[in-house]
């Protein structure tokens, strides 16, 4: 044990460790990566209220033998989501949306061992310490609270009347998701040493409000998705047969707040509008650096994010056209995540002090 902790003092065991601790917080970030495309899918696939119950450790147990399966789809009959939209369905299709929940909670709870197993080695090593032990502790944190705040959302979904999560702890959820994986990518990308860019002082703050200007535009998507807005209004450029619906339509409810969450109009004009905004920067940027006397890695970097802005807009665009079918909701939500993380590194990158 001696001589193994000894070699980790050592510069290369140390080098070694920190590429160990990188290769770990990616590994993270993939695996929520993956968790937010299942829970795009659970979603999409009307799964998310198939489990009734919230049980962290024996929920991880799924149901043995056909009792278990009927005693299962029992409590799942008495919500409102099978009497009003899934009524009459049988116990294989009940088994196909259980399938898909079940596994969604269990890859939030191998998500947690992970990280567990991982933090507890890293700190035992001393990779993990001081503001990076802050860091990755927090994140965790947050992960811990992920799990609360999912069963919150299935709770919403749960109470008379619904038939589906409340489109704000959708977007909490998401919201909460999309933060971790951001977290992780930037952590892991401020641990590898770099050269200094030579990039203007304003496109490095410009890098961070484009980061979060996706994360903002991934809200703005999820009140989209849990109020279903994406199912009507199927045309593009025009909404509802205009540019810009008059105000009377985009704020009918009283308080006018609540517009934002369950104006089906409001809530897709909301997205529209900050994807218009996200795409501007995006080019505008890449531009600008494109412009400046270096270019370099920098204006690549820029680049090829706006190009990822484009893309995504595009498949935005089609989603819509078509209606939402499960395969473009998905590619809509994963691509989405695909921009987060080009965004944060570029951010990190840029902002990074040099080696």
């Amino acid at each position: 044990m001696s001589i193994a902790l000894e070699a980790w003092s050592k510069p290369a065991g140390a080098a070694r460790g920190m590429s160990a601790l990188r290769a770990w917080l990616w590994t993270l970030a993939a695996l929520v990566f993956c968790m937010v495309v299942v829970g795009g899918a659970t979603r999409m696939t009307g799964s998310g209220l198939s489990i009734t119950e919230w049980r962290p450790l024996t929920g991880a147990i799924p149901p043995i033998g056909e009792a278990q399966w009927l005693a299962e789809f029992e409590k799942y009959r008495q919500i409102d989501q099978y009497q009003l939209v899934n009524k009459g369905m049988s116990l294989d299709e009940f088994r196909t949306i259980y399938w898909w929940e079940w596994g969604h909670r269990q890859l939030g709870r191998f998500i947690g061992l992970v990280f567990g197993v991982g933090f507890l080695a890293f700190v035992a090593m001393g990779r993990l310490r001081g503001a990076l032990l802050v860091q990755v502790a927090v994140l965790g944190a947050l992960g811990g609270l992920q799990g609360a705040i999912g069963w919150l959302m299935v709770a919403s979904g749960l109470k008379p009347g619904m038939t589906a999560v409340a489109p704000v702890k959708l977007m909490l959820h998401l919201t909460t998701a999309s933060i971790i994986f951001a977290g992780l990518v930037a952590v892991a990308v401020s641990l590898k040493a770099r050269a200094a860019e030579d990039a203007p002082a304003s496109a490095r703050r410009v890098a961070g409000w484009l980061a979060v200007a996706v994360l903002v535009q991934i809200a703005l998507g999820a009140l989209v998705a849990g109020s279903k807005a994406g199912l009507i209004y199927n045309t593009w450029p025009l909404i509802d047969g205009t540019l810009v619906p008059p105000l009377k339509d985009l704020f009918f409810t009283t308080p006018w707040i609540e517009n934002l969450v369950d104006n089906h109009l409001t809530v897709q004009f909301n997205h529209r509008m900050a994807a218009y905004v996200l795409l501007g920067l995006a080019i505008w940027h890449a531009l600008s650096l494109r412009r400046h006397a270096s270019g370099g890695k920098p204006a690549r970097r820029a680049t090829a994010l706006a190009g990822l802005v484009v893309a995504q807009a595009v498949i935005g665009i089609a989603t819509l056209l078509w209606q939402v079918p499960l395969a473009l909701g998905l590619l809509h939500q994963a691509f989405a995540m695909v921009v987060l993380a080009m965004a944060v590194v570029h951010w990190r990158v840029l902002a990074a002090r040099p080696a």
